[in-house]
């Protein structure tokens, strides 16, 4: 059972350095839900799901994310702009600052874990300022059952205070905003933000370095599912890419949609227990998995109402193009039991390639596989950024660099170790643009991408006829079931030949100079892989 709301078990944060606080320890969903619209901080939608307004920030803030630089990070850590050095003396005195400032408050606490396989479990206790954010973490961790919460002892700590603001001139911040980890005390450390991304991503990090560097097991920003033979498949890919969409396959079992870990005896676990899915456009027809999981006990973040009604309005992104939604994993029908998976069979990079370049399937060679997993590339849309005029090439190593603290060769090597030891299959997705870029072609259809996927899965595609394109040397089949075949050669579908010619060599170019800082790093095999042009 996960229903705790006769669980009785009276808890103490002076360990913490918090005192005097009214602690809600274990609360149901139900009661959370409650809470947040008795206090008047959310707003119950037409489908029963409860929605917020996380305040200021509605997505990360990666130029206020640190690590704190000890003993254990000082030689460990890539640092840089991503993993921002935090003096250790600075995070004692700030997180000092915050208990202070939670002490004597009403606070929820959760006991709950993350990896799926026993082997690797870690347990995590999360303290939140906002029953909301406690029913995120509720929805998004793994949940014990009521009786191994007896003798729960909480290795990591999440703590987030959306109310609290640090000084940037006295305690080291850049901003009002952080979050920070720490590896010696086994603390995220959430403050000024009610984003509550924040604290998912903030144990993704934590993992990410534990993971590769003491359990000798590859983490991944990713999603996975099973098929009806065992077979497992793994989805990466950016934000907006399709990851949790693609991944949610009514012939598979869904492992997860985000995070996984996988191990060196070929198994593939979910870090989580539920699903953070972005809901911009939603349509029931499109996502039906995620659409009908929007009920009672999901957790809307940001969405608009049409007027004078509780029915979301999923096209408005007057708040943001990044409205979220979570939800508890056993809200999706076809789920694998126990959420690990074993014997990947087939990888996915989902690229949402807003110039309409990329062709909508590939499959890789090693060496390309290692290149395009370190260049992590999907586009920026217009629109989707502030000044975001134009699509832009992104760039995200590993297709997670915001949450790698470890060097990108670090993972790229686990990957390429994978591949050999497994012989599975890579392949190059375009959930993007084509017959022209954003603003001249459209989104590719995604009963395409589905068809696609589906080929790749059953074999079809490995008895395909395959050509190689010209600009970045992709191996590109000729024909797919369910997909017109001049869909699949990008430049057919352009008009203006040479003007898709341009852009192609174009985006070449952002790749190599992308890259550059990746070669000194990377052998001879995998800088082969990067663009022909």
């Amino acid at each position: 059972m996960d229903n705790y709301s006769l669980f009785t078990k009276t808890i103490s944060l002076e360990s913490l350095g918090i005192t005097g606080a009214t602690v809600k320890y274990q609360l149901p969903p139900d009661e959370l839900h409650n809470i947040t619209l008795e206090k008047g901080l959310g707003t119950e939608t037409d489908t029963g799901a409860l929605a917020i307004n996380t305040g200021a920030f509605t997505g990360r803030s990666p130029e206020d994310r640190f690590i704190v630089k000890d003993a254990i990070t000082q030689d460990r850590v890539w640092w840089g702009k991503v993993n921002i050095p935090f003096d250790a003396d600075k995070f004692d005195a700030l997180y000092n600052k915050m208990m202070q400032y939670l002490s004597s408050k009403e606070l929820y606490v959760r006991d709950a874990y993350v990896c799926a396989d026993p082997a690797y479990r870690l347990n995590v206790r999360a303290v939140n300022e906002l029953p909301s954010g406690n029913l995120f973490c509720y929805n998004m961790f793994l949940r014990p059952e009521a009786d191994e919460l007896d003798e729960f002892d909480a290795e990591w700590h999440v703590i987030s205070a959306p109310g609290f603001k640090a000084n940037p001139e006295t305690d080291g911040t850049r901003s009002e905003n952080f979050a920070i980890l720490n590896f010696t005390r086994k603390i995220v450390l959430v403050g000024g933000t009610g984003y509550t991304g924040e604290m998912k991503k903030g144990v993704f990090s934590a993992l990410n370095f534990i993971l590769p560097v003491f359990k000798d097991t590859f983490p991944m920003h990713c999603s996975a599912n099973v098929g009806k033979d065992g077979d497992t498949a793994i989805f990466f890919g950016l934000s907006g890419t399709g990851k949790t969409t693609l991944s949610a396959d009514p012939s598979r079992r869904l492992i997860g949609d985000d995070e996984h870990g996988w191990t060196h005896e070929n198994s593939v676990f979910n870090f989580e227990g539920g699903c953070y899915a972005k809901v911009i456009n939603l349509t029931e027809e499109n996502e039906p998995d995620i659409f009908r999981a929007i009920k009672r006990g999901a957790l809307l973040e940001n969405v608009v109402f049409k007027p004078g009604t509780k029915e979301v309005d999923f096209e408005d992104v007057s708040i943001t193009p990044n409205t979220r939604v979570s939800y508890p994993i056993d809200f999706i029908n076809d789920i694998q039991p126990g959420s690990v998976g074993h014997n990947p069979k087939n990888i996915f990079f989902l690229s949402a390639d807003s110039f309409g370049i990329l062709p909508p399937v590939s499959k890789l060679t090693p060496g390309q596989a290692a290149y395009w997993f370190v260049s992590g590339y999907t586009a920026k849309v217009a629109g989707t950024e502030e000044g975001v005029k134009e699509p832009q090439p992104n760039f995200s190593a590993c297709f997670g660099a915001p949450f790698m603290p470890l060097h990108p060769a670090t993972y790229a090597e686990m990957l390429i170790n994978k591949m050999q030891e497994t012989g599975v299959n890579v392949w190059l997705i375009n959930t993007g643009w084509t017959g022209g870029a954003y603003g001249t072609g459209s989104r590719m259809k995604l009963r395409y991408t589905r068809a696609m996927i589906a080929a790749a899965l059953n074999g079809e595609l490995d008895k395909a006829a395959f050509v190689t394109e010209p600009y970045f040397g992709l191996a590109v089949p000729q024909s797919c079931t369910g997909v017109p075949n001049e869909v699949l050669n990008p430049r057919d579908t352009w008009q203006d030949k040479q003007a898709y010619d341009e852009k192609a060599q174009e985006l070449a170019a952002n790749f190599r100079e992308n890259f550059a800082k990746f070669e000194e790093f990377s052998n001879d095999e995998i800088i082969a892989g990067g663009p022909l042009a």
